[in-house]
């Protein structure tokens, strides 16, 4: 499944990687590279799985920890009511 996020929450890339804009709420989240390729990738239409292999390639991860990382990072976002 992609993800998306709800309507009144923007991205900017930074230098350090992606910050979330809550607009509603004046909240922000702040993505480190690992985060921002995860959120990257799944907003360009690739599911978790993708997400992971992504990781992978980028990154010196083995695929278990990428597939908690990126499932761990989603259920944040979804918590938190910034995607769906």
């Amino acid at each position: 499944m992609t993800l998306r996020l709800r309507a009144g929450v923007s991205t900017a890339e930074t230098d350090y990687g992606t910050v979330l804009l809550d607009e509603r709420g004046g909240h922000y989240w702040e993505l480190n590279p690992t985060g921002a390729l995860v959120v990257r990738t799944l907003l360009g239409g690739g599911a978790e799985p993708e997400a992971v292999d992504a990781l992978i390639a980028e990154f010196d991860i083995d695929r278990a920890q990428a597939a908690r990382d990126v499932a761990e990072l989603v259920q944040e976002l979804r918590a938190s009511g910034l995607a769906a």
